[in-house]
């Protein structure tokens, strides 16, 4: 059949892992030190590897694929869940700190593109398509321990700072906000004055784009917690 899925990027692919850690279905596993999706049957389509991957090596692509095999994905990770300890060739310490560090939740990126700086970022891109748009100051990621799951999943994100960087970025973003079909603009600020221009600037791209666009500010303290 038909239907979307990964490819990666053999070229691309650095040997981090990431990925393999990501894919809850088993579709992806190390391979000579590679990436590869080990079953099409496996990889549901989703994509929850793609914001993982620090080099872009994975995208998605439509191609003949054998269907999604829910229950085949099930019987794989029960079969893995079983394995008794002690299997010949293994080594049990390994195995038993393994199942350990597991039990210990790790944070996972929901980055979802590259760059962010907003002086960096292209004017027009595919991935700002129906994107819910994410402007951020440099330190808000800092200040709020939750900033991935709470403000970058499920959006397009640009950060950055007109006082360090000492301009202004109204016009760009007016540019990127007019050129593309964005559905939402979430601006996240820390609560010091200096995080007003981004603010403001994000404001002006707004009004001067002429576009009727969902808006919302969320200002977050120097102790790391929300005020509005």
């Amino acid at each position: 059949m038909l239907r979307r899925i990964i490819q990666i990027d053999e070229e691309k692919c650095n040997g981090c892992g990431a990925c393999a850690a990501a894919c809850h279905e088993g579709a992806i596993g190390m391979v000579d030190g590679k990436a590869k999706l080990l079953r099409d049957d496996y990889c549901d389509g989703l994509g929850d590897c793609l914001p993982t991957c620090p080099t872009g090596a994975i995208t998605f692509v439509e191609r003949e694929a054998a269907a999604y095999d829910e229950a085949a994905v099930m019987a794989n990770k029960q079969k893995k869940s079983a394995m008794p300890y002690g299997c010949p060739g293994t080594n049990v310490k390994e195995i038993k700190r393994s199942a350990e560090e597991r039990t210990v939740a790790k944070p996972i990126s929901r980055l979802g593109q590259w760059p962010v700086q907003i002086k960096l970022a292209p004017i027009n891109a595919p991935y700002f398509d129906g994107a819910n748009l994410l402007i951020a100051a440099d330190c808000t990621a800092y200040a709020y321990g939750n900033f991935h799951e709470e403000f970058i999943k499920n959006h397009i994100t640009l950060i950055g700072c007109p006082k360090l960087d000492d301009t202004d970025y109204s016009q760009k973003l007016e540019e990127i906000i007019r050129l593309n079909d964005i559905k939402s603009v979430t601006i996240v600020r820390m609560e010091v004055p200096c995080c007003g221009g981004i603010e403001q600037a994000v404001k002006t791209a707004l009004q001067s784009s002429g576009k009727f666009i969902p808006w919302q500010v969320k200002i977050i303290s120097t102790d790391g917690n929300i005020k509005m």
